[in-house]
């Protein structure tokens, strides 16, 4: 897909229901981003509160919900190699597509946030090459993200990326470029490399840039951790303030009933009570006692 489909426009899906919606839109692909994960499932910040456990949990039906290629936020890999080992496995067989992986001590932040700082590279080289070791397919991809700007400089962060990579990773994402001339400058240093970067609307330290732009670049997968978190979050607060104030739900901003038993495959389900709840047609729970007896 990274062949042909490049750039990868990849919004994170926060529950199985965006997630759907991300696929009817036409998206080839998403995220499962621990920034917008967090947030609605327990109105925490992504500061570390939650690890893989729960996370896991929480992805599966998410995963479940659409047969698009998902990459899904590995964070630091929750320790040293032999936790990365386990969360590559456990990721892999709930049966997502891709990982990243970052670079940030414990207890690691969002990556537009300040006050970050990374692991030696040499612990992260060790948990790139657990990664690889551990995945059963070589078509499950791992991305190797380095929060090194903020602390170190981007210098610093392109080197830690071609170091990753040597290390065994698919391709590198260097969190937080502060500039569109920093972004040009990643993308020079990376020519051929699949390369991912991340846009926070409202707040994130890295400017706007069209995607076409990004492309054109060299960016072959762009992260949007928050577009859809942060409008579905006006959305709810606009419906309870409109309920609160006695005001009527009007067709223009909402979706109807069948539209949403559209979107949450109603169709499907009926026809399986059709075929196997159909008392008539198969018999009850009588007759397959009758059925069985029989055979005695």
């Amino acid at each position: 897909m990274l062949d042909t489909r490049a750039p990868l426009l990849l919004p994170s899906a926060h529950d199985a229901l965006t997630a759907r919606l991300i696929e009817r839109a036409g998206f080839p692909a998403y995220q499962i981003g621990g920034f917008s994960l967090v947030g609605a499932t327990h109105a925490t910040p992504d500061v570390d509160l939650e690890h893989f456990g729960e996370k896991r949990l929480w992805m599966e039906p998410i995963v479940r919900a659409t047969d698009l290629p998902v990459l899904v936020d590995g964070d630091d890999g929750y320790g040293d190699a032999k936790n990365v080992s386990r969360t590559v496995e456990g990721y892999e067989r709930l049966g997502a597509a891709a990982i990243f992986i970052e670079d940030q001590t414990s207890p690691k932040r969002c990556g537009h946030m300040a006050d970050k700082h990374v692991v030696p590279i040499e612990e992260m080289e060790q948990k790139i090459r657990a990664a690889v070791a551990a995945r059963r397919s070589q078509e499950f991809f791992i991305l190797a993200r380095t929060d090194a700007r903020d602390p170190h400089g981007l210098d610093d962060a392109l080197h830690r990326a071609e170091f990753y990579l040597r290390a065994g990773a698919d391709g590198v994402y260097v969190e937080g470029p502060k500039s569109e001339a920093e972004l040009v400058k990643i993308a020079d240093t990376f020519k051929g490399v699949p390369l991912a970067t991340s846009i926070l609307e409202h707040g994130g330290v890295t400017p706007w840039v069209a995607p076409e732009v990004l492309g054109d670049m060299g960016f072959s997968m762009i992260l949007y951790p928050t577009t859809v978190l942060f409008q579905v979050t006006r959305a709810i607060e606009t419906a309870l303030s409109n309920l609160r104030d006695g005001r009527q739900l009007t067709p223009g901003n909402s979706v109807d009933m069948e539209t949403f038993e559209q979107i949450v495959n109603i169709d499907h389900w009926k026809n399986i009570e059709h075929r196997f709840m159909d008392v008539e047609h198969a018999g009850g729970p009588v007759g397959w006692v009758k059925h069985l007896a029989g055979r005695d």
